[in-house]
């Protein structure tokens, strides 16, 4: 599902809300959860799981092409963790059903 689809899905379900303000709630939401990753923090979505950062250390690597040896400074890539309900929900091919008011 890319962001767009995620959008049209939430004015299906929403058909009153303007789809200006959707994407701004989507925005507001991913922008939220960029910011907490980029200060160090973790996100926890409970029963969907929780995004953090890690630290990669210095490696050395191989430019593909040539072979050639090439260092590797280490980094900060973001990470994700499924939560238990969302790993079920997988698994047992249930489709979630919530009821949205």
């Amino acid at each position: 599902m890319t962001k767009s689809e995620l959008i049209a899905r939430i004015s299906e379900v929403y058909p009153y809300l303007h789809t200006d303000n959707i994407e701004k709630i989507v925005a507001i939401i991913t922008d939220s959860i960029i910011n907490a990753l980029k200060e160090g923090g973790r996100v926890e979505l409970r029963g969907f799981g929780s995004f953090s950062v890690r630290e990669r250390a210095r490696s050395e690597g191989r430019n593909p092409r040539t072979g050639e040896k090439v260092i590797v400074e280490r980094k900060k890539v973001p990470f994700f963790k499924a939560g238990r309900e969302l790993k079920n929900l997988i698994n047992g091919n249930e489709i979630l059903k919530r009821e949205l008011s």
